[in-house]
């Protein structure tokens, strides 16, 4: 069966589960996220399921929690990105290799390196996640006293991607003669030093590694917030969103793609991808049963640090049997996340332990059911405008990854949805998008 359109496939590894009791789950690796020959299997799976990326993002700081909640955490520890998909890159071929990388606790010239040099060992299946990270704590460990205000964030992040693309573009793709006989190593004609002075940044170049195969790495973010929004529409190549419903998502997808075409862009020059929490059973009693018991595991001191982090306000005084408090102060936390979880409280009528421990587990977008009714879905919010694919997020591993890939993805690839193998080599092959030309050197 052929389809028009079909579906895209990330899998959120943050390291591997975003749920806090994933790690105890009868059956999970423990340790999945911090042993290497665990993440090597799960990519492979991956890869021989046709995704189009492993998807890692990061953090700068160990999570801003109780001890008590942080000791009973699998977050506490995780492979610094650039080591960890660069050894994966050694044992793969095709799937993409996301990495999320600080605009607010790096320099743009460590950043366009680091891509630069992901995408070459890959051979064009790197992706940079902008994020302006929300976690007060990373300022501490960046010889600050507190993180910069969120609009400023976000200001730093639009200049911060533009020095970065400029340093991709330092080279044209035929600047590197390597001519033996003349013993012209490149031509100097083809390299541009960018001389960028800003408001934020001040970066000379060039950078000193040659163009990227991709031209430049794919671009992700994730901000759903109104200058997240706008910084997508602007430079995102792919959204990871964080819609509750498909109403929710149909609405972000239209707002997204509209500030694209309105800065000069085409719909197809971004993919959204929702975040989708999927678990698989031979029926929906036994999915659902699967995610009560993974629920079960999550103790209330996680569940309330979770909720803290989410809200940015510590909310352990809070009555845990009587709804949030209506008057929460403002912070300097991720806007969208607090703003999803507030408006999720209130529309349900949860108590503070309820929301916790909805919190504490996972409170977002979340498939749980047959192969045949998560592919029903998938195939609702493809066909109603709410995205363009998902960003599989695992319940437990390794099980709940192969649950995906040996049951979902077959029943995906049975209705025309998916595709049966890779029609290329890059991340922006599988992607559909295009490589960007040279700004310097266009032709």
């Amino acid at each position: 069966m052929s389809r028009e359109r079909q579906l895209h496939l990330g899998a959120f590894m943050r390291p591997v589960s975003l749920h806090t009791g994933a790690w105890r789950y009868p059956g999970a690796w423990p340790d999945a996220n911090f042993n290497l020959r665990h993440l090597t299997y799960m990519a492979k799976r991956l890869e021989a399921a046709k995704f189009d990326a492993f998807f890692m993002a990061d953090h700068l700081a160990v999570l801003n929690m109780p001890v008590e909640a942080l000791r009973r955490s699998h977050t506490v520890t995780s492979f610094e990105p650039f080591t960890l998909l660069s050894a994966l890159a050694a044992v793969t071929e095709r799937i993409g290799l996301i990495a999320t990388a600080s605009t607010s606790y790096d320099e743009p010239y460590h950043v366009a390196r680091r891509f630069a040099s992901l995408d070459h060992i890959s051979g064009g299946r790197a992706g940079w996640n902008i994020v302006t990270t929300s976690n007060p704590d990373a300022a501490l460990n960046f010889g600050r006293e507190d993180q910069p205000d969120h609009a400023d964030r976000y200001a730093r992040a639009r200049e911060f991607y533009d020095v970065v693309t400029g340093l991709w573009d330092t080279f044209a793709d035929d600047a590197f003669t390597r001519d033996v006989q003349s013993g012209q190593y490149f031509d100097p004609g083809r390299m541009h030093v960018l001389g960028h002075k800003g408001p934020e940044l001040s970066v000379r170049g060039p950078l000193n590694i040659a163009r990227p195969p991709q031209g430049w790495p794919v671009i992700v973010q994730a901000g759903a917030s109104e200058p997240g929004r706008q910084l997508a529409a602007e430079t995102a190549e792919a959204v990871f969103a964080a819609p509750q419903s498909l109403a929710d998502g149909r609405a972000f997808y239209a707002d997204v793609k509209a500030r694209a075409v309105a800065a000069g862009r085409a719909r197809e020059d971004i993919v959204i991808l929702p975040g989708a929490f999927v678990i698989v059973g031979e029926t929906i009693a036994e999915a659902k049963a699967k995610r009560a018991a993974l629920d079960s595991l999550v103790y209330y001191e996680s569940a309330i640090a979770s909720l803290s982090i989410a809200l940015g306000i510590d909310a352990s005084g809070f009555d845990p049997d009587a709804p949030l408090p209506e008057d929460l102060p403002e912070t300097n936390q991720s806007k969208s996340s607090r703003d999803r979880v507030i408006a999720m409280a209130r529309s349900e009528g949860l108590t503070v332990r309820q929301l916790a421990q909805r919190q504490g587990g996972y409170s977002g977008l979340s498939f749980i059911g047959t192969p045949a009714s998560i592919a029903d879905k998938m195939e609702e919010w493809i066909d109603q405008g709410g995205s363009d694919g998902f960003n599989i997020m695992f319940p437990f591993l390794p099980a709940g990854l192969t649950d995906f890939t040996d049951q979902v993805v077959p029943e995906l690839q049975r209705r025309g949805l998916f595709r049966r193998d890779y029609e290329g080599a890059t991340l922006r092959d599988h992607l559909g998008l295009k490589r960007p030309p040279n700004r310097f050197f266009p032709g």
